[in-house]
Formats: structure tokens, sequence, C-alpha cells
């Protein structure tokens, strides 16, 4: 892959065999930052489990401390007084049955998490196809199924993200912007290193965490010791 001037430049000053401490590859990264936009700082952690299997699955949720940085638009899925409940915590978008022709059949897509209460699942179902694949169907797991509307919305806004395993069983979150300082970075770290590492499947023989790396959005990668995680 052909990287502009810009990336090379930056690219020099992260030595590509070294490990670096949590602190110092927030650092790195921080100063890879150079886009004219606030670039999001990502995560990205390789696994030595197998999510063929389904006791090493790996799948939740953790409250970043100082959030991603982004705004996020939680529609809810409900009805009776839970869609009242739903409006009054702030929710972006709610309702029932109603949304299922306009998610399906006109492609609405304009929200970035949904959360749904139990006994809407069945009608939730409906639009497994569309959800799935975009990562975006709730799951008891990660907090998004739930009669507790009002906590569901207030972590979600207050910075609560999902983390999984990919098809290549690596896990990918952001955690944070550029802009953020690097004790807010490394807050948000320790909180999600701390959630996955307490996510370590008991069946998993092996090393759990094969790699950790930290990148911006046009950034280069910065590796990170995993010796702390091992």
């Amino acid at each position: 892959m052909k990287h502009g001037k810009k990336y090379n430049e930056v690219a020099k000053i992260v030595d590509r065999a070294t490990y670096y401490e949590p602190g110092e590859a927030i650092g790195l990264v921080k100063k890879t930052a150079t886009a004219k936009f606030d670039e999001t700082i990502e995560l990205h952690i390789r696994t030595g489990c197998d999510g063929r299997h389904a006791d090493q699955q790996i799948r939740g949720a953790v409250v970043l401390p100082n959030g991603t940085g982004k705004t996020v638009r939680v529609l809810v899925i409900a009805k009776g007084d839970k869609l009242a409940e739903a409006e009054a915590a702030g929710a972006d978008f709610f309702g029932g049955e109603e949304l299922v022709p306009r998610i399906q059949n006109e492609g609405w897509l304009d929200f970035d998490v949904v959360v749904a209460t139990p006994d809407m699942m069945g009608v939730v179902g409906r639009l497994g196809k569309i959800l799935g694949p975009k990562g975006l169907m709730p799951n008891p797991k990660a907090g998004t199924v739930t009669m507790d509307i009002t906590k569901a919305i207030a972590d979600i806004k207050a910075g609560k993200i999902e983390y999984r395993l990919d098809k290549s069983n690596i896990i990918h979150v952001p955690l944070g912007k550029a802009s953020f300082s690097e004790e807010a970075l490394q807050q948000n770290f320790d909180a999600l290193l701390d959630a996955i590492s307490k996510a370590k499947p008991s069946t998993l023989k092996g090393q759990y965490l094969k790699s950790i790396t930290l990148s911006s959005t046009m950034g280069p990668g910065v590796r990170v010791s995993t010796a702390k995680y091992a």
C-alpha cells in the first residue's frame, strides 16, 4: 500500500520493531495524528481466541471514563410507557413496529446504537440481516437489550462502547480523539484493557492477547507491549 509524503514523514518517529509501554505509545500516536480533522485513536487487539467456538466468543461493553469524543445517536425500539421513558432519557429516535419498514425498505440507518426492550426482540429479529452485519443488533451482553432504558441511554451517551471479536479474532475499538490529553487516553486505555482482560474465556489455552496496536485514523500503527497483560 502506497502512503503519502505526510504519512511517511510522521511514520519515521515510530520504530516498527519496538513494543512500547502504553503511555509512550499513546504519546507517539498523538504526535502522528497530523490530519486537518480530529482523528480517532483506535485500539486493535489480536487475540488467541477462536471465535468459531461459542465458548471463545468475546463480547461485552465498557464505559470509557472520558468518552469517545463522538456524539452517539441512540435508537430505542420499545412500546407503551417505555417510549416515553426513552424520550425523557434523551434517545435520539424511538418507536416500535413501524420502524421495521422504514429500516428495511427505506434503508434508514441514521443511528449508531440500537437499544431494545426484551419484549420487542421478536420485532427486532426481523431486522437481523440489516442490523447484524453493521454491528447494530441489540445484545443482552452489551446491555442494549434491557428494560432499564434510562440507564442504557445514560451509559451510551457517557461513552459506553461495545467490543467483540471480528472474523479474524481481532477486537477493534475507538479509544478517543487525538485532541484528548494523554492522561484521558491512558484512562480510557486502562478501562478497556481491564474489561477485555476480565473477558478472557476460561477454556482458552495459550496466549490470550497476542498483540496490541494503537493508531490514529490516518497515522501508522504503534505496537504496545503485551507483557503486562500476558
